[in-house]
């Protein structure tokens, strides 16, 4: 599939890798920065979804997306990440991607506002119903980093080319773009349970380190089974 991310806010929080550990499926391996896991919160505007030679679907290729991810590294030590929901405004898009990528996909009303640097991403969640499974996230964009002067860190929780899920067993898809082009960003806005409905309760009432992207395009590969 092709599409683009535009609009692309970061958050992301350090935590001990045991608590993360504990909810991966066998196969992954938490990834780690520094000694620490880290749990992001990751909301843009999805755009002109398509497959190779065809146009952009009409209405259900264009949506918001807020997700709640990790990173990991399988057997072999191959980075990816590990979603834990994936929100967006597009039913049928929720159909096709929990039945073809067996992607942990959420159906929810969505908006995204933008007020001169301040661009706001909610969502609450219509199904399947959790507690709380909402989310007022703002950023407050800044000055563009020059590439060479992004940091390991940075691009650590940035620069992933890849995906896991489960297709009954462990199954990888490659995820293929341009280095992301990022922006020093602060946090302006924060009422988030989609966090908190992933299993880490308390999280967001810490400072999260925050970036901002204008996006790029993107092409994903079909998942493919490690076992065969």
């Amino acid at each position: 599939m092709l599409q683009s991310w535009n609009r692309v806010a970061f958050a992301h929080w350090p935590v001990a890798p045991a608590a993360v550990q504990a909810t991966l499926p066998a196969g992954l391996e938490v990834d780690t920065f520094g000694g620490d896991a880290w749990i992001g919160l990751v909301a843009f505007d999805m755009r002109r979804i398509r497959l190779p030679g065809m146009p952009a679907v009409p209405y259900f290729g264009s949506f918001p997306e807020t997700n709640v991810r990790t990173y990991v590294k399988d057997a072999s030590g191959r980075p990816g990440v590990w979603f834990y929901s994936l929100d967006i405004t597009r039913l049928a898009p929720v159909a096709v991607a929990r039945l073809g990528y067996r992607l942990p996909y959420m159906w929810s009303q969505m908006d995204i506002a933008e007020d001169l640097d301040l661009i706001t991403y909610t969502a609450r969640r219509r199904w399947p119903r959790a507690e709380n499974a909402q989310s007022e996230f703002g950023v407050c964009r800044g000055a563009s980093i020059p590439d060479d002067e992004v940091d390991d860190l940075e691009r650590f929780l940035t620069a992933r080319w890849g995906l896991y899920t489960m297709l009954g067993s462990l199954a990888y898809a490659p995820v293929d773009h341009p280095a992301w082009p990022l922006h020093h960003a602060r946090l302006c806005r924060l009422d988030d349970g989609l966090v908190a409905a992933a299993g880490f309760e308390g999280l967001t009432k810490h400072q999260p380190l925050v970036h901002y992207s204008p996006g790029v395009d993107v092409r994903i590969g079909l998942p493919k089974r490690l076992d065969t």
